[in-house]
């Protein structure tokens, strides 16, 4: 035989694409010829391929190669096809007889030496083969418990190329995947260790019950930083879904952890303020990464001393906040990652970070207002609480009795208030109040009475709210009924929601 075929997965995003890896050895000089969108990573295949076999003790042929992978017109990014080449060339040569390997999906790099190390991407990639149908796997054994989260998929695993030969060729058994098993989530900081701040902890229950988005402002040393970080510790665990999306794109970054179990917590991502826009929503040569805002799906993008970040990186969120998706246009094609984050900005009040009309505070009101002012109107009318933190009293630090509820307290409300909702809005498709367009909450049936939003329509009337702002403060009047455990928003809802929406409520 001088013709074989064995199936990969490519990934474009974090779409997965069946991929049929074929090998022709025919006559002529000896060389490699490898066709179908390859990237840099899949040229040099030909030379780390070369050195595994042969020094797994199997011979090379010399003979004109040529491997080609279809589809032809999708790119092909990363090594988790050398596996594949191997075993196809290995194949086509006539050293190996790959029934064994019929409609089996195999992914993995090659060392020099023969061994197989583990890939990025491989959750996806073995969804991917699940819904081509395709319900076998070989992979690398670090990414066998990885793979095996993936329901309806037989997995097994391969530390060395010579293990993989002498299960096509004498069927000596591969590695078994480890033993399933979920663990609780490790603790996080507890939101009862933030001292007073019944405004702000109002606000991070608010955000969190229905998925919208916060600024925190104020001095520094007021607890902004703490109430950020305790905001993933009140929201409730991913389901099955959310996880294996969260646990898919973790996987594609390469930052998921070893043991490979899906991510059950809601993400929580801050980075430094000297992050560049690719480090936000993803980049990199060729076929963009997925960025901060991308690893925080499902979870929780805090930005603090958001004026601090450079203005275009800022300006970049704005479409991925509207429509939960960054689209990221490349060289070598277009890439979509899911973006459906809570994003926390926090921000002192001036440059110098003194409290506003303390003797010391070395900044202008011209100052002021320009430090703030780095970050836009477009993106601040994204942002659906906004409120101002003040400094903790001197009684509230040293209270030591307990008085400050847990977030498992207040994480019960919020998962309530998000049940609540997400039975009112499924026959929308929808889960959280923050997801829902605004338009539908101002028609029939969901409609609130003239009477408990004239201030509202006094103030677009005025221009000092635009129409994404009211539709936001009605979102929050909705969640903000939920966490009250009625049907409606009324009266005082909305004016609640107002004074979280323009910092009134301080």
């Amino acid at each position: 035989m001088s013709y074989a075929k064995v199936l990969g997965v490519g990934l474009v995003g974090v779409t997965g694409h069946v991929v049929e890896v074929e090998a022709d050895l025919a006559p002529g000089l000896p060389a490699v010829v490898i066709s179908g969108l390859p990237d840099t990573a899949l040229h040099e295949a030909r030379d780390r391929v070369r050195a595994a076999i042969v020094n797994s003790g199997e011979k090379w042929p010399n003979r004109r190669i040529t491997l080609n992978l279809l589809p032809a017109d999708l790119p092909k990014y990363g090594s988790a096809f050398d596996l594949a080449i191997a075993t196809a060339l290995l194949g086509g040569a006539g050293e190996l007889p790959l029934l064994p390997l019929e409609r089996v999906v195999v992914l993995g790099e090659l060392g020099l030496d023969g061994t197989v190390r583990p890939v990025r991407g491989v959750l996806p990639m073995v969804a991917a083969a699940v819904k081509a149908g395709l319900g076998r796997v070989i992979v690398p054994v670090a990414n066998a418990a990885e793979a095996a989260v993936i329901p309806g998929v037989r997995v097994r695993a391969v530390d060395t190329l010579h293990r993989l030969v002498g299960f096509i060729r004498d069927g000596t058994p591969l590695l078994e995947p480890p033993a399933a098993g979920r663990t609780p989530p490790p603790g996080g900081p507890d939101l009862a260790d933030v001292a007073g701040q019944g405004l702000g902890r109002r606000a991070l229950e608010v955000t969190a019950a229905g998925g919208h988005h916060l600024a925190l402002l104020g001095p520094p040393g007021a607890g902004k930083t703490m109430l950020a970080e305790r905001l993933p510790s009140i929201l409730p665990e991913l389901d099955d879904d959310a996880a294996l999306e969260v646990t898919a794109l973790h996987s594609i970054a390469g930052v998921l952890p070893s043991d490979g179990r899906l991510l059950r917590r809601p993400p929580f991502q801050a980075p430094h303020h000297t992050a560049t826009v690719p480090a936000l929503v993803g980049g990199g040569a060729g076929l963009a990464r997925p960025g901060a805002v991308s690893l925080a799906h499902r979870g929780v993008l805090f930005l603090d001393e958001a004026p601090e970040f450079s203005k275009g990186a800022l300006e970049a969120l704005r479409q991925p906040l509207e429509h939960g998706w960054i689209r990221l246009a490349r060289t070598r094609g277009r890439t979509e990652y899911p973006a459906r984050v809570q994003l926390v900005l926090a921000a002192n009040p001036c440059p110098c970070a003194k409290p506003a009309g303390d003797t010391q505070c070395e900044c202008s009101p011209l100052t002021r207002r320009r430090y703030l002012g780095r970050l836009s109107g477009p993106l601040l009318d994204r942002i659906d609480v906004q409120v101002t933190v003040l400094p903790v009293r001197a009684a509230e630090l040293m209270e030591t009795g307990g008085a400050n509820e847990s977030s498992a307290t207040v994480g019960a409300r919020v998962a309530a208030a998000r049940a609540a909702a997400a039975e009112r809005w499924a026959p929308l498709g929808r889960r959280l109040n923050a997801e829902i367009p605004g338009p539908l909450l101002r028609r029939s049936p969901w409609r609130l009475p003239g009477q408990d939003t004239e201030e509202l329509r006094a103030r677009l009337d005025s221009g000092s709210l635009s129409a994404r702002g009211f539709d936001r403060i009605i979102r929050l009047a909705w969640t903000i009924a939920d966490l009250d455990g009625r049907d409606r928003p009324d009266r005082e809802d909305v004016r609640e929601a107002i004074g979280l929406r323009t910092g009134e409520g301080a």
